[in-house]
């Protein structure tokens, strides 16, 4: 999933900040481990997908990944989404457009968004996010242009019917035992697309929606100070958000994690009160590794928008910041390359792997990914996802 996670490039290169770009491809990673245990045939998992029965090792990476990716990773890319869309709806009011022209563009880009994530869930991942972000592009646009103080009521409300929808998940969990019932175990392909369809319907206009719209609010007010674009303006701000943020989430998460590695044995309401605990705080740590990346960003400024005392952004930095460029086509071809390895009429290899095994091939997915966006740069390419949002977006002008 500006995605953003996946963005799509308005913005001439030379011009972009580098702050958003690199923690849209820095955090692909943790999409990345957040996705990969979820093709896995394990029979029973915890409230975050994870085998309740794996090695230590497994456990081990389940945990942290309870703590620090699962439930995370998605705050911070809606805040980026957030922010990534505030800025294209000012640039294009800068050059002459008024609210309403501005408005009708979101839209239209979010409409080939729900079309993206369609097209993704039916042939890949139920777990696509596109659609949500499309489904948000449309419903709530009007944040776009909403005073700071809208802003922050709406991210009260929607956190309030989140912990509701967060719960009756809780409960459906306990209640089925845990069972795996992911679509990514079905054996035949067709069977496979409806499965993926019907748990993706379901997700999107729930679950994530209402993961998404706090973050994406935050996302917007942060836009409006240009606090990514600038980010050694704005550096007490931002060591307070990663330093508050992280820990909050942490500690919050903390309950989930021991639940769901066996380490504690909780269950009924006690459980299902960690599962909301860990949900909640997950907004936290979303912002606070965005804000932890923008810290980077401030220290490795890029090229010619380098600020005084700021280093040039070594060979790594500018690899992850291609990779933010180009997060759709990314994010996409991690989704094809798990399909390609995991599901049973593929690969196969998720009816054999564990949890740690699953997140080593997420790492070396990532890193794939992110080498290929590199040698896209450095040849001049653009990412061909976010080619075809921008041509279908704006069409061919």
């Amino acid at each position: 999933m500006s995605l953003s996670p996946p963005a799509i490039m308005s913005t001439p290169v030379a011009e972009r900040s580098l702050a958003p770009d690199l923690a849209r491809g820095a955090m692909l990673l943790f999409i990345a481990l957040a996705h990969a245990h979820m093709f896995l045939a394990h029979e029973t998992t915890g409230f975050r997908g994870y085998a309740v029965d794996g090695t230590a090792l497994d456990r081990a990476v389940a945990g942290l990944q309870v703590l620090f990716v699962d439930g995370r990773a998605l705050p911070m890319f809606a805040g980026l989404f957030g922010y990534g869309l505030a800025r294209l709806v000012d640039r294009r009011m800068r050059s002459g457009a008024d609210w309403p022209q501005a408005r009708r563009l979101v839209r239209r880009r979010s409409w080939w968004l729900l079309a993206f994530g369609f097209a993704h869930a039916a042939l890949l991942f139920f777990g696509d996010i596109l659609a949500a972000y499309g489904f948000i592009g449309l419903v709530f646009t009007g944040l776009l242009a909403a005073k700071d103080r809208t802003l922050l009521r709406t991210t009260g409300i929607v956190l309030a019917f989140h912990v509701l929808v967060v719960i009756a998940a809780g409960f459906s969990a306990e209640a089925a035992g845990h069972e795996n019932a992911s679509p990514t175990l079905v054996a035949d392909p067709v069977e496979a697309v409806a499965a993926r369809l019907l748990v993706w319907s379901a997700l999107t206009p729930t679950f994530y929606v209402v993961d998404v719209v706090p973050a994406f609010a935050i996302g917007i007010w942060a836009a409006r100070r240009r606090i990514l674009d600038e980010p050694s303006r704005h550096l007490p701000l931002l060591r307070r958000t990663a330093l508050w943020g992280i820990a909050i989430g942490v500690v919050g998460g903390l309950p989930l994690m021991l639940a769901d590695t066996q380490l504690w044995h909780a269950e009924g309401p006690v459980a299902i009160a960690a599962y909301v605990l860990h949900s909640l705080t997950g907004l936290g740590t979303g912002l606070g590794l965005a804000a932890l990346v923008a810290l980077i960003a401030a220290r490795n400024a890029q090229g010619h928008n380098a600020e005084p005392g700021h280093r040039a952004a070594g060979p790594l930095t500018r690899a992850l910041a291609a990779c933010g460029q180009r997060s759709l086509t990314c994010y996409l071809l991690q989704s094809v390359a798990f399909t390609a390895l995991f599901v049973p009429y593929a690969g196969n290899l998720g009816a054999t792997l564990g949890d740690a095994a699953a997140s080593g091939i997420a790492v070396l997915v990532w890193a794939a990914t992110v080498a290929l966006a590199a040698w896209m740069a450095r040849a001049g390419v653009r990412g061909p996802f976010e080619v075809l949002l921008r041509r279908l977006t704006y069409g061919r002008a």
